[in-house]
């Protein structure tokens, strides 16, 4: 669990016991999918007051863009519905803000709908997380001021459960052949193990990220830089649509929003704080994929690089991260090695075993003595093996009965075909 899920307390509405709202393995029922627009489904007061932080933190989500630090120091300091009504009613100007930029967020709010927005949500199957829900993942408490006033989810399960074992796995959209591999064989392995897979839904190594997680039956979540009933790249239709149908997709932005650079760049650090840990396979020195790596290493959770050709500026940003912070990782089990829990090792990497591995070490080193083009005597032998006469004929008749040599004279040989093992192996034992 990370440090975000540890720190939360019992007044954000999460269940003491961990387990999945709704009580099924992945979240699924009431908790998980049931209530489309994520409303608090208690009679009295108390349900009526969560109807309406929900709807003006909807309100909001229209009235101030993602990541917004200022929005942000509002809403802690003041509440969210007093800075509903501060800029619904032409209230005195919030602090922190020029007054164009205050003309330009009443501007916004004049036009904001939240009915309007949770009811298209609700024909489009889907529902609003926020705060104080039990559905909120606590790791994005960690943006502090930055953290989303609430995310538009589609699928089933439940976001909170999903997140506390989840990786993000990101990367250039122009990947090469290699990224696309490397994304996708990485995203089963995890899914396979039980891992969600975290990415942004785009071209390249976002989109084989998500394939390889479906491919292996596994879960993943796409998390969106536009409204999530229009998935986007338009291109990802089929895969966000189906990502929707067997996962998630989540975003910041109200149903119909489209993206922009901003908001893209943006997104990326609700995808470093929902996981416990960001994997970069493929990217440039300007890739939005360092966006997320830098922004989960802020956060405090493991940065994770996949080497490339030294050739390649596809990987020349993932080279200067692991020259920096971030942890070399090559297979899904390593992976899992920095982000599971206590004892989830990688296995001993190893090259295959060699017949000649169980030799005595005694043994390896007359063999490794003997030239690999001529017979030598008995005391050269020795004298190589840094050993005595008697121990290296002793070891030379072992070595006879195993093939590896033969007498010539006074001589002893390698056979043909221990050359090519004793040229491999020239190491000191």
């Amino acid at each position: 669990m990370s440090a975000g899920e540890t720190r939360r307390g019992a007044g954000d509405g999460e269940r003491s016991d961990g387990a999945a709202p709704g009580g099924g393995p992945d979240g699924a029922g009431p908790g998980g999918g049931g209530a489309v627009d994520g409303a608090d489904t208690g009679d009295g007061e108390g349900g009526r007051d969560r109807a309406g932080e929900r709807h003006a933190r909807v309100f909001l989500g229209r009235v101030l863009e993602p990541g917004d630090e200022v929005g942000g120091q509002w809403v802690r300091r003041r509440g969210v519905r007093e800075v509903v009504r501060r800029l619904r009613d032409d209230g005195e100007p919030l602090p922190g803000v020029t007054a164009r930029r205050w003309a330009g967020l009443r501007a916004r709010a004049e036009r904001a709908e939240p009915e309007r927005d949770l009811a298209v949500a609700r024909e489009a199957g889907v529902r609003y997380v926020c705060p104080g829900d039990a559905e909120w993942p606590g790791t994005l408490d960690d943006l502090g001021d930055a953290r989303p006033l609430g995310l538009w989810v589609r699928g089933r399960p439940s976001l909170r459960m999903w997140a506390l074992r989840s990786v993000a796995v990101v990367g250039a959209r122009a990947c090469t052949e290699y990224g696309a591999h490397m994304a996708a064989t990485l995203a089963a392995g995890l899914a396979e193990q039980g891992w969600v897979v975290v990415s942004g839904g785009a071209y390249g190594v976002d989109g084989a990220a998500h394939r390889g997680a479906l491919g292996a039956g596994g879960a993943t979540v796409a998390v969106l830089a536009c409204g999530v009933d229009r998935p986007y790249p338009r291109g990802h239709t089929t895969l966000i649509n189906r990502i929707a149908e067997q996962g998630l997709v989540v975003g910041e932005l109200p149903p119909g929003d489209h993206p922009t650079p901003t908001r893209f760049i943006l997104r990326n650090r609700v995808i470093a704080a929902l996981t416990r840990g960001t994997v970069v396979v493929e990217a440039a020195y300007r890739s939005g994929a360092l966006v997320t790596a830098r922004a989960a290493q802020r956060l405090g959770r493991h940065t994770m690089g996949v080497p490339g050709p030294a050739t390649s500026g596809l990987s020349a940003g993932v080279h200067e991260l692991l020259r920096a912070e971030a942890v070399l990782v090559t297979d899904a089990a390593e992976i899992v090695e920095l982000v599971g829990e206590m004892g989830e090792l990688a296995p001993e990497r190893r090259g295959p075993a060699l017949p000649r591995d169980l030799l005595e070490p005694a043994a390896r080193r007359v063999l490794a003595a003997l030239p690999a083009r001529r017979s030598a005597a008995v005391d050269e032998v020795a004298r190589e093996a840094w050993t005595t006469p008697d121990d290296a004929i002793a070891r030379l008749y072992e070595l006879r009965a195993l093939g590896y040599v033969e007498r010539h004279g006074d001589g002893w040989k390698l056979t043909r075909q221990a050359v090519v093992s004793v040229r491999g192996d020239r190491r000191p034992c």
